[in-house]
């Protein structure tokens, strides 16, 4: 390192990645500084998160009663598009959930800042547009879910020789369920996912299979790959994140225990490898076997529907992002059994007029579109 901190602005700072964000600051503060922090209306951890990292900007979306009460007068608080350009950010960090952070991402890129990218619709409903100025611009994606990164950190000092990208899913909460019980399979039950703590929604998308049709999309814009060279295998140990083929045939491999902090931590300090005492290591021994087996598609109809409209291209990936956003929402609260979710996200999608080559206004539009849709389709 050369002995100046990067100063970070984490988007969805009191989130699952953002908190775990916030955990690899307090490993290296010598390295790494917050410059500012934003969530929507977790008000009381956003509080304390300020106390301990004193950053001179928030953004919080809570009443105005509730931030004079709990924050602290020192701190400035400004929009997200103020916050991502300021002079002293070098990385901002995109942990929030929906759309919210595509316009702060495309002005933070526009600024030159380094993005740290865990917001999956960032990519999946603006993919083109993000990755072009990205390129424009000279700044880098660095991707922080631990299958992208895996392929990010696969790839680093090699040609351009990949003829193939594996990315592994855990299967999710489901995966060994009998198929004539997903239809009253509960959310409790979906939230008990088998290798990862998560937040709710990526939780629900893992026992779907939608994380990983997102994943497939985020590898297309991200890396280049052709949509026909972007496999998926079901991994249940989740120590393999993603593997890599190359030309000659040999792969590679991103191996570690299931643990945020390390792809996390690999991007907001790249190009160093640091010793972090508080992530696990890999013991072999202790893992014993690692397995692999293909997907069932009876028991995962979301992906091979998302893929098939994300390859439309134009707005019809944002109309999906907003209409799975509501699905997965409505089966949280009860209102649709698990398997309706992929009917409703497909039924809301008959109408959607697709445009081509949109601009941000009309994949905020297509995504919110999809969302309203699905809520049309669950009331009646």
């Amino acid at each position: 390192m050369n002995g100046r901190k990067k100063g970070l602005v984490i988007l969805g700072s009191t989130g699952s990645v953002g908190t775990q964000t916030l955990d690899v600051v307090r490993t290296f503060p010598d390295l790494l500084e917050v410059v500012g922090l934003a969530c929507n209306r977790n008000v009381e951890l956003l509080s304390r998160q300020v106390q301990e990292f004193l950053p001179r900007f928030i953004h919080c979306n809570a009443s105005e009663d509730e931030k004079s009460q709990l924050l602290p007068n020192y701190v400035e608080e400004c929009d997200l598009i103020e916050l991502v350009r300021h002079d002293d950010v070098d990385i901002v960090v995109t942990a929030t959930t929906g759309d919210v952070a595509i316009g702060p991402t495309l002005a933070a890129i526009s600024a030159r800042k380094q993005i740290a990218l865990a917001n999956k619709e960032t990519i999946v409903m603006a993919g083109e547009l993000v990755t072009s100025l990205a390129s424009a611009e000279g700044v880098d994606l660095m991707p922080l879910d631990s299958e992208p990164n895996a392929i990010w950190q696969c790839i680093r000092g090699e040609r351009a020789t990949v003829s193939r990208l594996i990315i592994t899913a855990s299967g999710g909460a489901f995966r060994d369920t009998p198929l004539n019980q997903l239809s009253s399979v509960t959310p409790e039950q979906a939230l008990r996912h088998p290798t990862w703590s998560m937040g709710q929604k990526i939780t629900v998308d893992s026992a779907t299979l939608m994380n990983k049709a997102f994943e497939v999309i985020e590898a297309h814009w991200l890396f280049g790959m052709p949509w026909d060279d972007i496999e998926i295998v079901i991994h249940p140990q989740s120590v393999i994140h993603s593997m890599v083929e190359f030309v000659d045939g040999s792969v590679k491999a991103q191996m570690s225990k299931p643990d945020m902090r390390l792809p996390i931590q690999y991007a907001l300090l790249y190009p160093d490898r640091l010793d972090n005492p508080k992530i696990d290591r890999f013991d072999p021994l202790a893992t014993a076997a690692l397995t692999f087996q293909d997907w069932d598609r009876e028991r995962y109809p979301c992906f091979e529907m998302a893929i098939g409209f994300a390859k439309r291209g134009g707005t019809w990936a944002a109309a999906l992002s907003g209409a799975n956003d509501a699905a997965v929402d409505s089966f949280l609260k009860g209102q649709i059994g698990f398997l309706e979710i992929e009917q409703v996200i497909r039924a809301a999608l008959d109408d959607h007029e697709s445009i081509q080559e949109p601009e941000l206004s009309d994949i905020i539009r297509a995504g919110q579109d999809g969302y309203d849709r699905v809520c049309e389709l669950v009331r009646s």
